[in-house]
Formats: structure tokens, sequence, C-alpha cells
């Protein structure tokens, strides 16, 4: 068996920091220890360097919404991550798991160059399938189930009805309901405003969706969750009030959980102003929001009120080419952009480099927690004996700049084209496996693995069933 020995190289978890080396025997972490033995290792020297578990991305679509699929998941890699989370989404008249199993037939087995895993997206509004639906996701690997408040007249909407239905009936099973919260009826009535007002440049898209939007949808799902009395995860979270609610909501003894995304800590609402349709590459849902929004949510995840940063990655495809479809309607401006293999770079450079977080509390945003969130920690996400050897060696003395030329995605432009980057991953492991080396992918496309979840994962550590 093969065996890896890293030495010396500063440990970095959720809880802690020290120097120390690792054994890998495997795809396994073996022993955690000083001075461990050489003998038949492949020694590797990480003095003076970081350490931490790869990355652990609970917010990707690799495929659906018209983007690219697990072909171009070794982007995840070269920056460090080396597991994402898909949302598998239902096809008309299937059950969940039917169609979970249908799109990782079609996008994922053979094509996925990381590990991956998926949450299910409810996307038919037939509340007796979806009630025949929900008991066999825990049986197959899977531990959450998106509803969506937005989206209007498409099929991933789903009315308040549907969704209490689906929450009390998940909560039977352990499975966390995840929330995405927009007013669809608000966004519809506001985007026939601005249309009818002659907006057609992409600042509509944000106009059609302010914070108001997400904010009435936050607290409305909140409710919602209480009166099913289950908890609740709020995806992609823009504004001070969604996380407020979410905040108070946990102070009053509910589970109610929240995540964000890189794009809401790093870019703001005037990208949608660049000149030249250039605004175009930005339309994603929420929209992107005011400095004073992002300056609530660094204080967010620094304090815990939200749980994780994930990419939100939705590489349209065709670029921005395709987003040119809207250029004389924001309403027709695909939504997405492409964000996964410079998350865990924008979140240390933005964020541990500028002392808004600390470098445990960034292990545990876009690592650990992510992990436990869908039920496969400390599997993934950890540096501890027994866990996969997903490793990522950090040189933070080696600076660059975020640049398209770099890019892995797929698409033809990069969201965080001229942003600073400090430090780089000098070497990712999945499970025990050189992957990339210094911003490169050196590894085997299309080896990744399908990682099952466990029920009950971390929405369930503070549940506490209301008295009726």
């Amino acid at each position: 068996m093969k065996k890896l020995l890293i030495k010396n190289g500063t440990i970095i978890s959720a809880s802690s920091e020290y120097v120390a080396d690792i054994l890998v025997e495997g795809e396994k972490i073996k022993e955690i220890g000083i001075n461990l033995p050489e003998d038949g290792c492949e020694v590797i020297d990480a003095t003076g360097k970081y350490v931490f578990p790869g990355g652990v991305d609970e917010h990707v679509h690799m495929g659906p919404f018209g983007s690219y699929s697990f072909e171009t998941s070794h982007a995840a890699l070269v920056g460090g991550t080396t597991t994402i989370v898909d949302f598998a989404p239902q096809f008309k008249g299937k059950t969940l798991i039917e169609s979970l199993q249908e799109h990782e037939k079609e996008n994922a087995i053979g094509k996925a160059s990381c590990d991956y895993s998926f949450h299910s997206m409810v996307m038919d509004n037939d509340p007796d399938l979806l009630m025949r639906s929900i008991p066999e996701l825990a049986e197959n690997g899977v531990a959450n189930i998106k509803f969506f408040m937005a989206y209007k007249g498409t099929p991933f909407y789903a009315n308040d009805e549907l969704i209490i239905q689906g929450m009390a009936e998940a909560k039977k099973y352990g499975l966390t309901s995840m929330l995405h919260c927009e007013n669809g009826d608000f966004i519809e009535a506001l985007a026939k405003k601005y249309k009818a007002e002659g907006v057609k440049d992409p600042i509509g898209h944000s106009l059609s969706r302010p914070p108001i939007v997400e904010d009435e949808a936050t607290f409305r799902g909140i409710q919602m969750a209480k009166i099913a009395d289950c908890p609740l995860y709020v995806v992609h979270v823009t504004t001070k009030n969604a996380m407020r609610f979410i905040k108070e909501a946990r102070e009053e003894g509910y589970s109610v959980y929240g995540e964000t995304c890189t794009h809401y800590l790093t870019l703001d609402e005037s990208n949608f102003l660049k000149p030249d349709f250039e605004g175009g590459k930005y339309v994603c849902a929420p929209a992107l929001r005011t400095k004073d929004h992002l300056e609530a949510l660094w204080d967010g995840v620094d304090k815990g009120y939200l749980t994780a940063i994930g990419s939100d990655n939705a590489a349209v495809i065709g670029g921005f080419e395709s987003k040119k479809k809207g250029i004389d309607d924001f309403t027709k401006i695909p939504n997405g952009c492409p964000g996964m293999q410079n998350r865990l770079y924008m979140i240390w450079t933005q964020g541990v480099m500028k002392n808004k977080i600390t470098r445990q509390k960034f292990v545990e945003l876009t690592s650990t927690n992510p992990a436990k969130v869908c039920g496969f920690y400390p599997q993934k996400g950890a540096i501890l004996p027994g866990s996969d050897a997903d490793i990522v060696i950090y040189n933070p003395e080696v600076k660059g700049t975020i640049t398209f030329k770099d890019n892995y995605e797929g698409s033809d432009y990069e969201t965080y084209e001229g942003f600073e980057r400090s430090g780089i991953c000098e070497k990712v492991f999945l499970r025990g496996k050189l992957m990339a080396e210094n911003g490169k992918y050196v590894g085997e496309k299309g080896t990744g693995r399908y990682i099952k979840q466990k029920a009950y994962a971390l929405p369930y550590d503070r549940y506490v069933p209301r008295k009726k």
C-alpha cells in the first residue's frame, strides 16, 4: 500500500492550528504526530506551509440551468476543493431519486474528477409524487432536499403549501429542507414594471430583485419551518435582514441555518453597470448587493450567524455569448457565474488576509461545516486519522492575480478577474492521490466518486421538537 508522509506542515482545522506530520496510507489518513518514521514513504516537506482539509463546496450546479456539467469538475481541485455537492433536478413525473440517478448517469459518472454528492431539487408540484419521493432519499445517501420560492412560472417554483408539506415529511426521515428564498411574485411584478419603463440593461436584474424580495421570503420561509416543526437551511443568503431573521430564529431556539457564497462577499451591484454589456456576466440569483450588505455578511460568517460559504458555481454553457441572449431584455440573461475554482482563494485573500476571519474559521466555513451539513463529516472536511486523505498544502508566499488564462471552468470569462491571490494551492490530494499542483491539474479526469450523505446532519444537532 502506497504511503505518503507530509512533514512539518502547520495543520489548520476548524478549531486548532499546530505543526505535525501526517501519514497517509492508501486513501486514508493513518496517523498524525511528531517526527513520524519515514520508512517506505514518499516524503513531502511542508515546513512553513499550511496544511488543511480539501475544500467542500456544498453549493454547485453541474448541468442544471444550462451550465457545464462534471467534465469541468477538475477546476475545483485546482483551487483546493476536493468534494462538490450538486443540486440534482427532478424530472417531470419522476421521483426525486429516479431523477437524481438519471442526472448522475448523464452528467457525473465517468466525468467527475473530484468526489461528489447531491442535494435533491423539487421540480414537480405533484404533492403525491413528492410524498412518495422523500422516504427513498435517505436510503440512497441524500440528506438535503431543496425547494424554490422563486422562478414563478417555471418547474422550479413551489407554492407555500407544497413546501410546508414537504418540510414536514422530510423531517420524518432526518432530511434537511433547503430553501431558495426570493418572492417569485415580487420579482415578476418588478420585472414587468422596469421593462415597461424601458430598462433593458443588466441593472434591471438587480432592480427587479431588490433586498426586500429576499428578506420577505426568508422571513416567510422561517415561519413555514416553524409550522412544519423542522430544521431549515437557507441557501445563498445575501442581505442584512435575511441574515438577521436567521440569527433571531436561532436565538429563539429554532434550528435555522444559512449559507452565503463567495460572490456575495466579494462583488457588489456596481458590477451590473460595467459597459458593453459586461455587467451581464454577473447576473445571478439572488442579485449582487451594495457594499453595506457585504460587510454585514462578513460579520455574519465570522460570528457564526451563517454556517458555510459555497460557490453557487453555474458556468453557463457558451459563457458571455450566451449571456448576450438578454442584451435587449434583462429577464432573458441566463443566471449563473463560474466560481468553484477560486472560492478558496477569494475567501482566504479577502477574508483571512484582511482579518475578517481567522484561518480556523476559513477551514470551518469552506470545508468542515459544509461536510457536516451534507452528513459526511469526518470522512470529508477533516484532517483526522480515518478521514479521506483530501489534503491541501498551501504556500502563503506565492502571490498572484486571478485571471481567465488560468481557468478550468469551461467558461470564456473569469468572475473574479483581476483580484489578488495571496498564496497558492501548492499540492492538492484527493484520497491520497496528487490531483493538482501550483495551479495546474495533474490528475486523471473522471475518477471522482459518489459520496453518500447521512441523514440527521448538522441542522439536527440543535433541533428540539416543539410541544404541540
